[in-house]
């Protein structure tokens, strides 16, 4: 029997830089508040939110994912062409094919690179640098290039109490390559299916079908998803540290999902994180951006110094699905 050849790659891979793109339109709770009867002092409250960003006509998915790209290859010290594969975490990117990564992977130079998106709404990003892990360890490629993008401000109804000052745009991406020692920890993710419609949009047919069609918006049961991320997603951090072999007392930086600000402390709390452990807390200026929210934050932690290279953060994500997925890195 012909036994086939197989390939192997380095034995670990890391981040090896990370970028960031926030749009020029910055858009206060001032603006947001009278279509949805509310204030900024409730916003705050409910949220930690004060200002998020939204993209203008320019900023496009692909526009802001080059920018946000390019600033992880000048970080990691890569040029585009060495770049393999591109994946794409988003739920705003609106044309259904082709994907978003396609586009970027040509607009960034790459050589023909491997690129498709996926969709695991506010966990994509996770959900991609797991699977680039995997495929850098594996030999399918040597560089890839993991994006987390959203536009939101395209598909959240400004008008809806519940979602209209959370939700905004952005950007970020990370390079993940070989290295010499182990960079990026064991993924634990999942997904809670049964309640897929806690955050959901509606379907393309009842849409198409309504006597007044319109962009379908997202619809969050905000209660439920603040109880079952609150308390249930500290788990899955925790299975994170310990498959990666370590303990609160080692890490360096937490940087959850920009969700919610009680939802980080929620965590934080229940993690028993000590006080020397950074907490991102991007959502006050960047709102929620779903699948950009922490390479933007990473990023943003990097720029103020509170993320240092060596250092050891938990990534954890969450969102529609109910899918999440939660990895220790080492910051480049």
């Amino acid at each position: 029997m012909t036994i086939l050849r197989t390939e192997t790659g380095s034995s670990y891979a890391a981040v090896l830089g990370v970028g960031a793109y926030r749009p020029s339109r910055l858009v206060p709770n001032s603006e947001v508040v009278d279509a949805i009867d509310s204030s900024d002092e409730w916003i705050q409250q409910r949220s930690g939110i004060k200002t998020r960003r939204f993209a203008t006509d320019e900023e496009t998915v692909v526009a802001m994912s080059v920018a946000a790209s390019q600033q992880a290859l000048d970080a990691a010290g890569i040029d585009a062409r060495q770049i393999d594969c591109v994946i794409v975490a988003t739920v705003s990117h609106l044309r259904q094919t082709p994907s978003a990564a396609t586009m970027i992977a040509h607009e960034l130079g790459t050589e023909q690179a491997a690129a498709f998106d996926i969709s695991a709404a506010c966990a994509g990003f996770c959900h991609g640098v797991a699977l680039a892990n995997d495929m850098v360890r594996g030999g399918s490629v040597g560089y890839a290039l993991v994006i987390g993008v959203e536009r939101l401000s395209d598909i959240t109804d400004p008008t809806d109490r519940g979602t209209a000052f959370i939700f905004a745009d952005g950007a970020g991406a990370v390079v993940v390559g070989p290295s010499e020692t182990p960079g990026i920890g064991p993924v634990v993710w999942g997904s809670d299916g049964e309640h897929y419609d806690h955050i959901r949009t509606a379907d393309w047919r009842d849409v198409l079908a309504s006597d007044e069609p319109s962009m379908p918006c997202l619809s969050m049961k905000g209660n439920e998803v603040f109880r079952w991320a609150s308390f249930t997603m500290a788990k899955t951090a925790q299975q994170a540290l310990d498959r990666a072999g370590i303990t609160v007392d080692d890490l360096d930086c937490f940087v959850p999902h920009q969700a919610n600000n009680r939802i980080t402390d929620a965590m934080a709390r229940s993690l028993r994180l000590p006080d020397s452990v950074k907490i991102a807390r991007d959502v006050v200026d960047a709102g929620n951006t779903s699948a950009a929210s922490v390479p933007m934050a990473l990023r943003r932690m990097i720029d103020d110094g509170d993320a240092k290279s060596g250092d050891l953060a938990l990534l954890i994500a969450f969102g529609a699905g109910l899918a999440y997925a939660a990895q220790v890195v080492v910051v480049p």
